[in-house]
């Protein structure tokens, strides 16, 4: 398996930790560690997210690393991680990665 994030993930993983490093950059190295960890096993086991509570007439997944929530879907050998949610925000439905 291999991961990808979509364009709009990305941005919202890179904003996530930019946050993050304003206040504590150190907070934002150890964040990005525990993400980096969390992916190589997600890499290996790509079926070990749960459904996504809030939508589960979709086929994406989530994992956590707290505060902050990956919504993946799994395409073949590649994983997409299509969004990165803050804990405490009401997410939106995924997006389709179609066409990425």
């Amino acid at each position: 398996m291999k991961i990808h994030f979509t364009p709009s993930a990305r941005a919202q993983i890179v904003s996530a930790t930019n946050y993050i490093r304003h206040d504590n950059p150190e907070a934002a190295r150890r964040f990005r560690q525990r993400v980096e960890t969390v992916l190589r096993r997600l890499n290996k086991f790509p079926n070990s997210g749960r459904p996504i509570p809030e939508f589960t007439g979709v086929p994406h997944r989530e994992i956590i690393v707290a505060p902050y929530r990956f919504f993946y879907r799994v395409v073949g050998k590649k994983v997409w991680i299509v969004a990165v949610w803050h804990g405490a925000q009401i997410p939106a439905v995924p997006e389709d990665i179609e066409g990425v």
